[in-house]
């Protein structure tokens, strides 16, 4: 199983009234996840009854900028470096 479908996995099993695409977008959240592996997991995973097909494109836009926010402080939008 893989790290993302394994979040994924945890996380509907914490939350079972959570939607799949609720689950699959709090899995990917500041994960730094790439694109690929955002489309294939979503396909796999995400419920389609779950979103609207045209809006597809634009979900997954939305899931990639999840999976590499960038943390900000409380003082006026300054970025935290993050520590490798």
């Amino acid at each position: 199983m893989k790290s993302l479908e394994r979040r994924f996995n945890n996380i509907a099993e914490k939350n079972p009234f959570w939607s799949s695409y609720v689950c699959f977008a709090e899995a990917v959240k500041e994960q730094h996840f790439n694109r690929q592996a955002i489309h294939r997991w979503f396909q796999k995973l995400v419920d389609k009854n779950d979103y609207v097909k045209s809006d597809k494109r634009a979900i997954l836009a939305h899931l990639e900028n999840l999976t590499n926010l960038v943390r900000t402080t409380k003082i006026k939008g300054k970025t935290n470096r993050q520590q490798v």
